[in-house]
């Protein structure tokens, strides 16, 4: 049996401010854009891995949720207390720098952690933590 990631979801509250960010910062491409119930659900990926889909939600993907829920989960976006994401990259150091250029909020410049990567972070537009981490050299 063969089982492998095919989506993952990032809570956004502005699809277009999200789009800007993980499309023209990070230059991942958009696959989907699909609105349903007032909600919007943008699918973005990185070119080299064309089975892997990132989806970017609202807070709440249910339309049936009550408003006490959606503004609990607002809440706790607007603190960045959501879960992030760790992307792979060959080069951290020049990913920094081209998503710093983009105008990335950055929350760490590139470091060599003692857990064997050199990473750096950013919070994307919505508050989520995104770390960016290449195997370090030996």
């Amino acid at each position: 049996m063969d089982i492998k990631l095919s989506q993952t979801f990032i809570a956004v509250d502005d699809h277009d401010k999200a789009l800007t960010f993980y499309r023209d910062a990070l230059g991942l491409e958009v696959r989907n854009d699909v609105g349903f119930e007032g909600m919007r659900w943008v699918t973005v990926g990185a070119p080299s891995q064309p089975d892997v889909d990132i989806v970017l939600e609202p807070p709440i993907g249910d339309p049936n949720a009550s408003p006490a829920d959606k503004a609990a989960a607002a809440e706790l976006l607007a603190k960045g207390l959501l879960r992030g994401v760790i992307f792979g990259t060959d080069d951290c150091d020049a990913t920094f720098e081209r998503i710093r250029a983009a105008g990335g909020e950055v929350l760490q410049e590139p470091v060599d952690q003692p857990y064997g990567v050199r990473d750096c972070a950013f919070r994307d537009p919505a508050g989520n933590m995104l770390r960016f981490s290449q195997p370090r050299r030996q």
